[in-house]
C-alpha cells in the first residue's frame, strides 16, 4: 500500500480488505474509518464496504472512501469468486459454523462419480433460497432475528448464476470447492442444496472471498496491516 494523502482518502479510494475470521463487514469498516480519522485529523469521511461478507467468511472485502463510495452499488454488482469446504452427512440450522448439527445423514453411498454428476445441477441460473440465519429483511426486521426467537418465516426464493462451481479436493466427508457466481447467491444456501441433491445433508465450515470482478485478495491487506502502515505503527 503506497502512503495515501488525506485529499486521497476524500477523494475517493478503492481499498482491497482481507477480512479476518470472526469480524463483522461493519467492524472492518469502522476500524479502517477510524484509522484514517485519527491519521488526518478528520472529523468525518464517507466510507462504506462493497458487499458483505458473514463473519464467518474470510477473505476480500472492497472498502470505498470519499466521493468512491458512489461506486458501490456497481461494484457489488460485479462476479465473485470463493473458496471453502463443504462438510457432508450434516446439516445446521444457518447451514454453516455458526449454529450447531441439527440432524446427521449417511455418506456410504457418496461416491466421486456421484459428486460429479451432481454438480451440474448448481450451474446456471439456479433458484436458491437465503438461510434464514441471513441479515436479509423481511417486514423491516432482520431474518437471523426471526430464526433467534424460533418464529417460522416464508422465504422468497431467488434466482442466482453459477458460472463456475468445481470440487478441488476430497478429505473424507469434507469437501474442498471453488465457485464464481452472481451478486447475492448464498454459498450457505448452495451448500445445503448440494447436500440435499446427493440425497444426504451438508453444511459450509469455511469460506473464503477470492475475487470481486477484476480485484483479487492476493492484492489486499488486513486490518491490522492498514493500520500499521497508515499510522507507522509497529503493532506486533
Amino acid at each position: 500500500m503506497h502512503t495515501k494523502t488525506k485529499e486521497d482518502f476524500l477523494n475517493g479510494q478503492v481499498l482491497l480488505i482481507d477480512k479476518p475470521l470472526g469480524w463483522t463487514s461493519f467492524q472492518a469498516v469502522n476500524k479502517l474509518k477510524w484509522v484514517i480519522k485519527k491519521k488526518f485529523d478528520l472529523k468525518k469521511i464517507k466510507i462504506g464496504h462493497a458487499g458483505t461478507l458473514d463473519p464467518l467468511a474470510t477473505g476480500l472485502l472492497l472498502i470505498c472512501t470519499g466521493k468512491f463510495t458512489k461506486t458501490i452499488a456497481e461494484l457489488q454488482g460485479q462476479i465473485k469468486e470463493y473458496t471453502g469446504t463443504i462438510m457432508l452427512g450434516a446439516t445446521t440450522p444457518s447451514y454453516d459454523l455458526e449454529t450447531s448439527i441439527d440432524e446427521t445423514f449417511s455418506t456410504t453411498h457418496i461416491t466421486d462419480a456421484l459428486i460429479e454428476k451432481t454438480l451440474p445441477q448448481f450451474i446456471g441460473n439456479i433458484e436458491q433460497t437465503p438461510p434464514i440465519f441471513s441479515a436479509l429483511k423481511k417486514d423491516g426486521k432482520r431474518l437471523y432475528e426471526y430464526a433467534r426467537e424460533g418464529i417460522e418465516v416464508n422465504i422468497k426464493k431467488r434466482n442466482v448464476h453459477i458460472s463456475a462451481f468445481e470440487i478441488t479436493g476430497k478429505d473424507n466427508t469434507s469437501i474442498h470447492f471453488r465457485v464464481v457466481c452472481s451478486k447475492g447467491t448464498y454459498i450457505r444456501s448452495l451448500a445445503y442444496d448440494f447436500g440435499k441433491a446427493l440425497n444426504s445433508g451438508a453444511h459450509l465450515t469455511s469460506l473464503k472471498r477470492t475475487k470481486i470482478g477484476d480485484f483479487n485478495v492476493d492484492n489486499a491487506v488486513a486490518p491490522s496491516v492498514f493500520e500499521e502502515k497508515l499510522l507507522g505503527k509497529d503493532l506486533n
